[in-house]
């Protein structure tokens, strides 16, 4: 037996070989482009003003870069090659010559029924000779026929003939399918033979050598090593190792700041003499503004190398400081996202430590970084146009600093007395800066409790919702409706209620993009709820964090909804009854001031004790309007009366547990104002 090698010359298979590897590839990669993007920053509302920014030429110019790497042109070009490799395949694939191998059968080749008797067999067999036998045939020029040709069909048909009537013969043809016996078997490749003929097979081995020994290597090497430097926030391991070794626990924002020009993305940024040049302009400049505190000037000065230029540059970008210098002003916007990144990793170490007063610092850095508002300066400069002295006239005497909620709960005539006139705003100004605030999402919680979902008791070590019902209440907002107390009930879905899944499945509703002119980034703001205990400072239940809304924010018009919103966070109850008051911290990311801090108390049941009282409700007196009510009252023992129904107050108390006060905004104290 031997074998053979046989190629596809007429192209019968191997474009359909191609195709099908291309569009392994091709077909995956077309769709990770083409499906609609889940990004919030190209999807997402935004905050409709014409406000520019000072140097918001090079702020647009970064974000553009930005989204131009976001656009993943590499992937779009691979994708469009591999439909045009793709589509030449297709047409050879269309236009080859197709060949269908044969089956070798006799009767066919004979030209008889399958059901011919042997008599019949051999009849038909001497009427063909007769007519075929290579002494009485003559070759026709008109059919192509040869005398070679002529002898192929004769034996061709006496194959047949005797694998129809020789034992040995037909003994072949049943076990091999040939009436020769066992025959040599072919290798089919699907592939031209010019490839690997002529010396063309030295470069098949080659492309393969550099496909598998290079390029494959190459590509898990990268995504490999990729993994092991990053860590899951996006920043460098090393950058976290630097950042873990400057915690401490009673971080202050402007030491955190100090900390984050650790980074070691900075250093790839600010690549030779980049690091030193400019450096003393940027200080004096930072300097003579007045940004540093005595403490942080000191830290800035206790450095050196390219940390000391990135806070520098840190400090420029959030006291808003003009450097006059093209360079030096793209260096100190290109430090802000990357310090937002790092700000994030330093959350996630603090979080691992637990310390409320870090974990507070991560996220108010992380604000005042966004909207470009040094520490401890006032939350009004968020709004357009207003400046530290416009602030300053705006405040007054005042040492607390006002949010954009107390200055815009101000009245119009207020405000204009205080910001506009010589010097300080324009009308067009104030106008400009009023209807900012009137769009900003400032969540305002109305009430938050403790739940088991299905269950009257929480009992020790049970899966436990932090239920929090608020409202996006824009600074400044009129008319603002009361709240409806049905609207603060979180009732359990009736079980095969397919509305209430439908509605708890449906789509999410995204904020508007965060109002942030001088940060480069188009960002999506976040909403952070956790769980502290107040007497040691320590967390007691880790972040959960919210990026979409249940309901609609702003309506068509633009104007607030103030739909009740439903933020819920799972967490395990503590493994003992009794009362457990937490200090709960709702903070959004990207805005300074729109915190809210509020006591809640989980109140954990003995199960023991539950079970009891489930138990009691059970077998309590039938009502009277029931037909096991009215069997009672034949029995001489009188109607029973309804159990006194209790107020929507209450059912909210014994489901969660906690103790509430009139008019107070939850079922627990809190510190927060009354909404309406």
């Amino acid at each position: 037996m031997s074998s053979d090698y046989s190629y596809d010359e007429q192209g019968t298979f191997y474009p359909f070989f191609f195709f099908t590897i291309t569009s392994v590839v091709t077909l995956p990669l077309t769709y990770s482009l083409l499906r609609p993007s889940t990004d919030a920053s190209a999807i997402a509302p935004r905050v409709q003003s014409p406000f520019k920014a000072e140097n918001q030429a090079i702020v647009d110019a970064q974000r553009a870069t930005q989204r131009r790497k976001q656009r993943k042109l590499k992937r779009g070009l691979v994708a469009v090659l591999g439909w045009l490799f793709m589509a030449a395949n297709f047409w050879l694939a269309l236009t080859a010559q197709h060949t269908t191998a044969k089956i070798w059968n006799p009767y066919d080749i004979l030209g008889i029924s399958d059901s011919a008797s042997e008599k019949q067999i051999k009849s038909h067999f001497k009427r063909l000779s007769l007519k075929f036998h290579p002494d009485k045939i003559r070759p026709d020029p008109a059919k192509n026929e040869t005398i070679e040709s002529l002898n192929d069909k004769y034996v061709e048909l006496t194959k047949a003939y005797q694998a129809l009537t020789d034992e040995e013969v037909r003994s072949n043809w049943i076990q091999y399918g040939n009436p020769d016996g066992k025959q040599g078997f072919s290798i089919g490749i699907a592939l031209p033979k010019f490839i690997v003929s002529d010396g063309n097979g030295k470069y098949v081995v080659l492309v393969y050598a550099l496909l598998l020994g290079v390029l494959l290597p190459y590509l898990v090497g990268s995504w490999w090593y990729g993994t092991q430097r990053m860590s899951k926030e996006g920043v460098l391991i090393e950058s976290a190792g630097r950042l873990f070794r400057e915690y401490q626990d009673s971080d202050e924002e402007g030491r955190l700041i100090s900390a984050l020009s650790t980074g070691k993305e900075f250093e790839e940024q600010l690549k030779g003499n980049q690091a030193d040049s400019g450096l003393s302009k940027i200080e004096s400049r930072v300097i003579s503004a007045a940004v540093l505190s005595p403490k942080d000037q000191e830290k800035l000065e206790s450095v050196d190398g390219v940390r000391r230029k990135v806070l520098a540059l840190l400090w420029a970008y959030l006291g808003r400081v003009s450097l006059d210098d093209q360079a030096l002003e793209n260096a100190k916007y290109k430090v802000a996202p990357i310090a937002v990144a790092l700000a994030q990793s330093y959350n996630a170490i603090s979080l691992a430590y637990g310390n409320t007063k870090a974990i507070l610092a991560s996220y108010t850095t992380t604000q005042r970084l966004i909207q470009a508002v040094p520490p401890k300066a006032s939350p009004l400069l968020q709004l357009p146009h207003f400046t530290p002295d416009i602030v300053k006239a705006v405040e007054g005497e005042s040492k607390a600093h006002l949010t954009v909620q107390q200055f815009m709960d101000q009245s119009d005539a207020q405000r204009r007395s205080l910001a506009v006139g010589k010097g300080l705003l324009s009308e067009e100004q104030y106008k400009e800066a009023v209807h900012v605030a009137t769009q900003l999402p400032q969540l305002r919680v109305a009430k938050a409790f403790f739940k088991v979902t299905g269950e009257k008791f929480i009992v020790p070590s049970s899966l436990v919702n932090l239920v929090v019902k608020g409202r996006i209440v824009p600074p400044g907002s009129t008319n603002v409706p009361a709240v409806k107390e049905a609207d603060l009930e979180d009732p359990d879905p009736v079980e095969g209620d397919l509305k209430a899944l439908k509605e708890d499945s449906g789509d999410r509703v995204l904020p508007p993009l965060a109002f942030a002119p001088r940060y480069t980034r188009n960002h999506s703001p976040r909403w952070h709820i956790f769980l502290t205990d107040s007497k040691q400072g320590k967390m007691a239940v880790p972040p959960f964090t919210f990026t979409t809304f249940d309901k609609p924010i702003f309506g068509a018009d633009g104007k607030p909804t103030f739909n009740m919103q439903t933020l819920k966070a799972q967490f395990a109850a503590p493994p003992g009854p009794g009362h457990y008051t937490f200090v709960m911290h709702v903070i959004c990311d990207s805005y300074v001031g729109f915190d809210t801090k509020m006591e809640v108390t989980l109140v954990v049941d003995d199960a023991e004790k539950a079970v009891q009282v489930e138990a009691e409700d059970d077998i309590s007196e039938p009502e009277e309007d029931s037909l096991a009510g009215q069997m009672n009252a034949l029995r001489g023992n009188g109607a029973p009366t309804k159990p006194k129904k209790q107020s929507a107050d209450s059912s909210d108390e014994e489901e969660s547990g906690t103790d509430e006060e009139d008019n107070d905004t939850s079922d627990t104290n809190t510190d927060t104002e009354d909404e309406s």
